[in-house]
């Protein structure tokens, strides 16, 4: 017989995947390198079918990298620098063993350095694409830039993420790009609209916490690394095309009326800077070009859109225009217990004016005393001083009339008062789907309709007043209604009058007629369900398996919220007897 034999385990899906020692011995790096290393070139493993086969018989639990990802990683400049940087530590570790101090700060001169901007730019080729990853880079930078500065991670690393975030922050603010905003436990989400993309992130509150252990900050840093190149990419090219100056400056006007206010009291300019522009409650500077902003031009419809979507898209943006204005020729003033940063964001996206004490903050705008503000943030049951011209109100105000897009009305928010419930914009109501009672009156308010609930409510005063008032009454017109009929009764047996029946022939044809219309369909339906194939009889068993489910959850809610509400009702009843 001619021929090589061939050999076992060394053919088809075999050869496609090796194991994660075999590739770091191949690129000669260490395992935290290599983690690094596949991290910040988004290579990952992958499980292979037939793992079995790929593992050589073998049943032991293995990672395996796809071979044509390990041999794109051959070729990264990157990986010189590691081994570079893995000599530096060796030699500095030397020098500090023979106490050569001289050569000790001679090496920390020249230590080794990378950069991932190559990377950046071959992982996302257009803007779009880095726009549509930076959901993940803003969270993990707002996360670093609360960190305290405990070791567990660099000091450098947490203050280029407060830069970074901060630069976001300005640049949502000047282009009023926020659409969303919602509390929840985790944190605050925030939804921004960016060049057409919907871009959701999460803050944590800032709230002093305790490092978890089980945690690898190592990762974590790695990531940000890669995240922060990202994300200092992003701020310049949205920046520019907003014409604004970056690095960003606050504008003169700004920048002048904060130094009269607070050039006392900072000396270190650079700081200040920084902090001024975190304040966010100033407009940032603007690049000086001989020519003006481009005027917007008019849109023609293209010939396959109808006017129909034109008209929805025209009312669409309406909305958002006024959306976006819906705090404009509002001031603020916000008290020191309420979460100054992510107010002071909100209102500015909209619109607003905002200020704060000045001891809170750099960057306060205005006192207290003014008499132009319109609205205080206050989150006591009660202020010692109050001012006649101005609102009083709890935060979540702010909140639910951005989600709502429209201003609420402030007497459900004053001080002290019961707060609405907080409901999450990102939650869609689909047809058939439970829908609260809340969200039933803002939907009345944004058509500008009374909200029924209200008229509801008023009418359920009325009659529980009514019927406390009547309840005696009936019960004696009852008896003496069921006396009175009984008499007529036993009158007319006694005369042999038999009792007179009105029919109306004509209804019954009507009900008939109906029912026999339905009894058809539902013929028709049984009929055409016993003709479907298996396949799209278990289609349409599915579906109607979904809407069953469907329609029990809504009854399920819909019968917990009654519950609550008679429970509600049942202790205000008690309140009012005693």
């Amino acid at each position: 017989m001619g021929g090589l034999q061939k050999k076992k385990y060394e053919r088809g899906s075999a050869t496609n995947y090796i194991t994660r020692n075999r590739a770091r011995k191949k690129l000669m790096l260490s395992l935290p390198d290599f983690r690094r290393l596949c991290i910040l070139k988004g290579i990952y493993p992958h499980e292979p079918k037939h793992k079995k086969k790929v593992n050589k018989g073998s049943t032991a639990p293995r990672t395996f990298y796809l071979l044509k990802d390990i041999r794109f990683l051959l070729h990264e400049p990157i990986v010189s620098k590691f081994r570079e940087y893995k000599i530096f530590v060796r030699k500095l570790r030397r020098a500090y063993g023979k106490t050569e101090w001289s050569a000790v700060e001679r090496l920390k001169e020249n230590k080794p350095a990378y950069k991932l901007d190559h990377i950046v730019k071959e992982r996302y080729p257009t803007f779009i694409d880095a726009l549509r990853d930076i959901d993940d880079a803003l969270c993990m930078g707002f996360l670093f830039s609360t960190f305290a500065r405990t070791g567990k991670c660099h000091v450098q690393t947490i203050q280029l993420c407060r830069r970074l975030t901060v630069e976001w922050m300005n640049y949502v603010i000047a282009s009023r790009a926020l659409r969303k905003v919602f509390l929840s436990i985790k944190g605050i989400y925030y939804q921004a609209e960016v060049m057409g993309q919907l871009i959701t992130w999460l803050v944590p509150y800032q709230f002093s916490h305790d490092h978890p252990t089980d945690v690898d900050y190592r990762v974590m840093a790695t990531f940000t690394e890669l995240y922060t190149t990202l994300l200092g990419f992003v701020n310049f090219r949205l920046y520019q095309s907003l014409n604004l100056v970056y690095p960003p400056k606050l504008d003169s006007k700004a920048e002048s009326e904060l130094k009269e206010v607070d050039e006392e009291d900072y000396a270190m300019t650079s700081e200040s800077h920084t902090e001024k522009l975190s304040a966010l409650s100033s407009s940032l500077a603007r690049v000086v070009s001989s020519e003006e902003e481009e005027a917007k031009l008019d849109q023609f419809p293209d010939e396959e859109e109808d006017m129909e979507k034109m008209e929805a898209r025209e009312k669409e943006q309406k909305q958002l225009e006024t959306q976006k204005k819906i705090f404009e020729g509002l001031k603020f003033f916000i008290n020191r217990e309420v979460p100054r940063e992510s107010l002071a964001f909100v209102i500015r996206c909209f619109g607003g004016e905002v200020s704060w004490d000045k001891s809170v903050c750099i960057g306060s705008t205005y006192d207290v005393t003014d008499e132009t503000i319109t609205h205080q943030i206050v989150d006591r049951p009660n202020v010692d001083k109050q001012y006649m011209n101005r609102y009083y109100i709890q935060p979540q105000w702010v909140y639910d009339s951005v989600n709502t897009k429209m201003r609420l009305p402030v007497e459900d928010y004053f001080l002290g008062v019961t707060l609405p419930p907080h409901l999450s914009p990102f939650v869609e109501e689909k047809e058939g789907d439970y829908v609260p009672p809340e969200k039933l009156k803002i939907m009345a308010l944004q058509r500008g309709e009374k909200p029924a609930q209200q008229d509801e409510e008023e009418e359920e005063d009325e009659e529980e007043e009514e019927e406390e008032d009547e309840n005696e009454e009936e019960e004696d017109d009852e008896e003496e209604a069921e006396e009175k009929n009984l008499k007529k009764m036993e009158e007319q047996r006694s005369q042999g009058k038999s009792l007179q029946v009105k029919v109306t022939p004509g209804k019954v044809k009507a009900e008939n007629r109906a029912r026999l219309e339905q009894e058809e369909k539902a013929e028709e339906k049984r009929l055409a369900i016993m003709m479907m194939k298996k396949k799209e009889k278990y289609l349409y068993d599915k579906i109607m398996f979904g809407k069953k489910r469907q329609v029990r959850e809504a009854n399920k809610l819909a019968a917990k919220r009654k519950a609550h509400d008679d429970a509600e009702k049942a202790k205000k009843k008690k309140k009012a007897r005693k």
